[in-house]
C-alpha cells in the first residue's frame, strides 16, 4: 500500500516529466542549453535558484495564502521559457567564444539566479494549481506538499542529466559546436514556446 509521501511524490514527478504538459519541461532545457556536463555545479545552482522560487509560491498557493488568476499564470510560465530562451541566444551570438575556462566570469551570474528564483515563483503558481486538484480531502497539507516538491526536483534532475548527455554527445563527438548546439536548443524551445504563446 502507497504511503501520502509516495503517492504525492509519483505525482510530482509524473507532474513534471509529462510531455502533454511539456512547458515546465521546456523551461529547465531553456536553462540548461548553454551548458555542458563539465559545468554541472552552474547549472545545479541555477535550477536550484528556480527550485527555491518554485518551492516558495508552490506552498503559499497549496497553502491558500496567496491566490493568482490561474489564466494569468498560465501565460506568463511560456514567457518566462521564451524570455530565458531568448537571452540564451542573446548571450551566445554576443559572444561568439563562448568559451568554458571564462563562463563564470563572462556571465552575470548573480542576475541569471535572481532572475531563474523569480521566474520559479511563477512556475510554482502553475504546479499549485495542479497539486490544489489532486489534494482532496487530505487532512495535513504539509506531507504532500513536501513530497509533491521533491517529486518535481527528482523529476527536474532527470530532464537536466538528459539535456547535459545530448549536449555532451553533440559537442564531444565533433557533431556540432557548443555554441551551435546552445543556439539551435534556444531557438527550438523558442519556435515551441510562440506556439504555446499564440
Amino acid at each position: 500500500m502507497n504511503t501520502t509521501f509516495s503517492v504525492y511524490l509519483q505525482l510530482g514527478l509524473e507532474h513534471i516529466l509529462d510531455l502533454a504538459g511539456y512547458d515546465h519541461i521546456l523551461f529547465v532545457v531553456a536553462l540548461a542549453a548553454l551548458y555542458t556536463a563539465a559545468q554541472w555545479r552552474h547549472i545545479l545552482i541555477l535550477v536550484t535558484a528556480f527550485t527555491l522560487g518554485h518551492s516558495l509560491t508552490l506552498a503559499l498557493a497549496t497553502l491558500d495564502l496567496v491566490r493568482v488568476n490561474s489564466d494569468l499564470v498560465e501565460f506568463l510560465i511560456p514567457l518566462t521559457i521564451l524570455a530565458t530562451a531568448l537571452l540564451n541566444i542573446g548571450e551566445t551570438l554576443w559572444d561568439r567564444r563562448l568559451r568554458e575556462e571564462d563562463t563564470e566570469a563572462r556571465r552575470g551570474w548573480q542576475a541569471k539566479y535572481v532572475l531563474a528564483a523569480t521566474f520559479g515563483l511563477i512556475h510554482g503558481l502553475g504546479f499549485s494549481n495542479f497539486l490544489r486538484a489532486v489534494l482532496g480531502g487530505e487532512e495535513s497539507l504539509m506531507a504532500p506538499l513536501f513530497a509533491f516538491n521533491v517529486g518535481l526536483e527528482l523529476g527536474q534532475i532527470v530532464i537536466l542529466s538528459a539535456v547535459l548527455l545530448l549536449a555532451e554527445l553533440a559537442t564531444r563527438t565533433g557533431v556540432l559546436t557548443r555554441r551551435t548546439w546552445g543556439l539551435m536548443v534556444s531557438l527550438l524551445v523558442v519556435l515551441i514556446t510562440l506556439t504555446m504563446l499564440f
